[in-house]
């Protein structure tokens, strides 16, 4: 298989899989919202509400090839956010600090596939 068809393959799946968690988001966004206010978020819904469209807009174009680097810099920005916002491993106890920083580790490994997505 020629590389840049894998390198296409790559873009699809890892744009696919923001497009359909930016969508989950909004089709649960009641219990999404209420989860951000709970975990002292500022304007839960508002941040909820622009992260969820970011994984859409940026998902979708990454994954159909549209403007890749910028997709990837915006979804690798968003990414980033969220790790440092929510998956706060460093200030919770066990077993809940093991599950947040393997959620932390495997987002860093996301904005890892994220980069060579944008640079081809």
């Amino acid at each position: 298989m020629p590389v840049q068809t894998i390198q296409a393959l790559g873009a699809l799946l890892i744009g696919g899989v923001f497009v359909f968690a930016g969508i989950e988001h909004f089709l649960k966004f009641g219990a999404m919202r209420d989860y951000l206010a709970a975990q002292k978020f500022p304007a839960p819904a508002l941040m909820l509400a622009a992260g969820s469209a970011i994984e859409v807009v940026a998902g979708f174009l990454l994954a159909v090839g549209i403007t890749r680097p910028f997709a990837a810099g915006a979804l690798v920005a968003f990414t980033l956010a969220t790790n440092l916002m929510l998956l706060r491993f460093w200030a919770s106890d066990e077993p809940e600090r093991q599950v947040l920083r393997n959620a932390f580790l495997i987002n860093i490994a996301v904005v890892g596939g994220l980069l060579l997505a944008g640079t081809f």
